[in-house]
């Protein structure tokens, strides 16, 4: 009866050493292959200067139209934005100007 008590705790440990290894492999690959592994380092970082890119050209084209709204505000709209627009929506030109038209 005593051996086997022992052989049933022996059984545990070992169930218990196996399981304890079995999730150190799984955490050991998740960290090497993982999705934010060291295999997919690089391809973070990549996207990660892509990403920046994006913001860098989607911030100059908010600085731009925010200075176009800036020259279209109606308690002082710069007259030649509104010239432009007005050109260029409504097909509206001066009496003196002479239009030519180019085929595309």
């Amino acid at each position: 009866m005593r051996s086997r008590g022992r052989l049933d705790l022996v059984r545990k440990q070992k169930a218990t050493q196996s399981a304890a290894l079995f999730v150190l492999l799984v955490i050991s690959g998740l960290a090497i292959a993982g999705p934010s592994g060291l295999l997919a380092w690089s391809e973070n970082l990549r996207l990660l200067d892509q990403r920046k890119a994006q913001l860098a050209a989607l911030e100059k084209d908010r600085a731009a139209l925010e200075n176009k709204v800036a020259l279209l505000h109606p308690d002082h709209a710069d007259p030649d934005m509104v010239g432009e627009l007005l050109r260029s929506q409504l097909n509206v030109v001066h009496p003196d100007e002479v239009v030519i038209k180019l085929d595309d």
